[in-house]
Parts: structure tokens; C-alpha cells; sequence
């Protein structure tokens, strides 16, 4: 019965060898294990051998059974995995966008506007010493309002409908504000940066909004700094940003983390101050909020407002595109069409 079993053994093992598919395969398990199978056989006619016999062979019979059913879960699953790797090749698409950029004529969509302006930002700011930070997407309540002088109960936190996770403590960063406070708690004054980024509200789209919109923000802080200093600097941006001199305004506005607060205003280079959808006929378009940082802001950011002071400005990056190239419709920006983004070439 012993040599029985070595057979067996040799037998699997031959065929196993030649079995290529997963049905072939099945087939050799139902031959050896299968109820009416060779292994079967022998483990019933057990009970005619000697009972000296009877332990050794039951053994060795169980033994093979266990090696043939490790052998053939292996290999059906190594046939399950080539069986799927071929249905892949077999239905698989190219669905990236190359076939459809060369239909249309378009070697390259270029950089988009927003990027090519952000860049230009950043090498003026660092031509006038400026650091460039960047933040998470995702931030705490502290670092998004209440570092920023926004407590918990504060009513400027009514006017940004925010896309709070589940525990509400996180959210979508509506600003990038966030940045600045995380600049100062790593940095030591004196020191001027910016910090570029997207920022998210749950807003109302159309011609000037939009759900998801960019922002530059910086800070300047040192001994005496004035708004002079701050008046210097934004305009030394602006006329490097549209090559010409624009007409300005500052207004007194109201932003929790500074004091005083001015809004910036350039006169709406779409129609030239007639009045259109992007300025909602204003003739002015909103783009700069600015001043002097609130003192509990420094000491938020570990910095004594006794000892050093400075300001605060953030840009609408979007709106600052729309006004450079003449685009009358934010949503464009976001729309990822190849025909509109093509027309921009990085400088």
C-alpha cells in the first residue's frame, strides 16, 4: 500500500506539471481528492488494512492529500491572477487626453494663467526679500480662525460658509491666512514672506466666484513698520504685475486680523471703469485687503506686539488674472478646457 501511495505521489506530480489552465487543473483535483478520487479510494480502504498498518498509512495518505490541496490553491491562484491580468489587456483604454490634444491642432495646453501669474508674483516678492511658504490644504480650526483673532462666536465667521469635516475641528482652509500664522511660529522677526495657495468656500458661483479660488497672502513684521511701508509694496507689486500704471483706491474695511483695515481697489481693466459683470458694475474690482496686523495676531504667532509690529495683505490670485489677460468669467479658470488654456505661455 506504501508504494500505492509513492505512485500517486509521482503521478500528481507528473501531471500537475503539464496542467496550463484552470479547468485542467480542477480536473487533476478531482481526480486525486475528489470523492470518487484516487486519494479517497485509498483512505476508505483503510479499514481491510492490518491494524499495524492502518496509523502508518493513514498518515502518508493524509499527508499527500494536504501537500496536492496546497499545491493546487496555489496554482489556482496564480492562474486567477494571469486570467485577470489578460481580461485587463484585453478591454483596457488609452483615456488620457493626448488623442485629443493632437485632434484639435494643440501640441502643448501651456501653463495655466494662474500659475504663469503666481510665478511672476513670487520672483518680484523675492526680488524685494520676500520668503515664499506653503501650507495644508486641510487645516485646523485654531490656524484657520482663531490664531487669526476669529473666536469661536466671532460674526466674521458668518461670511465664509465653510466645508467642515466630520468632527469639526478640520476643515477646507478659507483663506490662506493660515499660512501666515504658521510663518510666524517658525520664524523669528524680523521677516517678510508670502505664501501662494488654494483656498475653498462653499460660495455661490458666477462671473466672480467660485468654490475653489487662489490666494496670495503675505506679512512684513519688524520695528516700526508703517502704512507706508505697506502702501510702498502693493504698489510696487501691481505696477510690476500689469506693466502700467493702474488707478487704485483704499477703502477702511473690517478684517479681524487687522488694525486698521483698508481694502485695495484697481479700477475693472475688462470695460475701464464703465461698469461690467466682473466688477458688477461698479467700475472697481475688490483685490487687495490689507493693514496692519491686530496685536493678539503676533501674539497668537509667539511675537511681542510691544516690541515689533507690521502688515498684512492677501490677493485674490483669480481675480488678478482676470484683470491681466481681459477674461470676463472666473469659472473659466476652473473649467479645464484645453482651447482656453492653450492660449497662455508662460513668460
Amino acid at each position: 500500500m506504501l508504494k500505492k501511495i509513492e505512485e500517486l505521489q509521482q503521478e500528481f506530480r507528473t501531471a500537475f506539471e503539464e496542467v496550463k489552465t484552470k479547468a485542467d487543473l480542477l480536473n487533476l483535483k478531482a481526480d486525486f481528492i475528489g470523492k470518487k478520487g484516487k486519494i479517497s479510494k485509498i483512505l476508505k480502504s483503510l479499514k481491510d488494512a492490518a491494524p499495524e498498518e492502518r496509523k502508518t498509512l493513514g498518515a502518508e495518505s493524509n499527508l499527500l492529500k494536504t501537500g496536492i490541496i496546497s499545491q493546487i490553491d496555489e496554482k489556482l491562484k496564480a492562474l486567477n491572477i494571469q486570467e485577470m491580468n489578460e481580461e485587463l489587456s484585453r478591454v483596457w483604454q488609452d483615456i488620457t487626453l493626448r488623442d485629443s490634444v493632437r485632434d484639435k491642432g494643440l501640441t502643448s495646453a501651456g501653463y495655466h494663467p494662474v500659475s504663469i501669474i503666481q510665478r511672476e508674483i513670487e520672483d518680484i516678492f523675492i526680488s524685494m526679500g520676500f520668503d515664499i511658504l506653503d501650507g495644508p490644504h486641510i487645516e485646523d480650526d485654531y490656524h484657520n480662525f482663531e490664531a487669526l483673532n476669529t473666536p469661536p462666536n466671532h460674526p466674521a465667521r458668518d461670511v465664509q460658509d465653510t466645508f467642515w469635516f466630520s468632527d469639526m475641528v478640520h476643515l477646507l482652509r478659507t483663506h490662506t491666512s493660515p499660512i501666515q500664522v504658521r510663518g510666524m511660529e517658525s520664524k523669528k522677526p524680523p521677516f517678510k514672506f508670502v505664501g501662494p495657495g488654494k483656498a475653498f468656500r462653499n460660495e455661490t458661483t458666477d462671473a466672480s466666484h467660485e468654490f475653489v479660488f487662489h490666494q496670495l497672502e503675505g506679512m512684513m513684521v519688524d520695528k516700526n513698520i508703517t502704512v507706508a511701508n505697506l502702501i510702498y509694496f502693493m504698489k510696487t507689486l501691481l505696477s510690476e504685475i500689469f506693466r502700467r500704471t493702474v488707478d487704485v483706491r483704499l477703502r477702511p474695511g473690517f478684517f479681524p486680523f487687522v488694525e486698521p483695515g483698508f481694502e485695495l481697489d484697481i479700477k475693472c481693466l475688462i470695460c475701464g471703469g464703465d461698469g461690467c459683470s466682473v466688477c458688477k458694475q461698479s467700475g472697481w474690482v475688490e483685490l487687495l485687503p490689507c493693514g496692519m496686523i491686530h496685536p493678539n495676531v503676533l501674539r497668537h504667532g509667539g511675537i511681542d506686539p510691544d516690541e515689533y509690529n507690521g502688515f498684512a495683505f492677501g490677493l485674490g490670485l483669480d481675480r488678478l488674472v482676470m484683470m491681466r489677460y481681459g477674461i470676463d468669467d472666473i469659472r473659466l479658470l476652473h473649467a479645464g478646457d484645453l482651447r482656453f488654456q492653450s492660449q497662455f505661455k508662460a513668460y
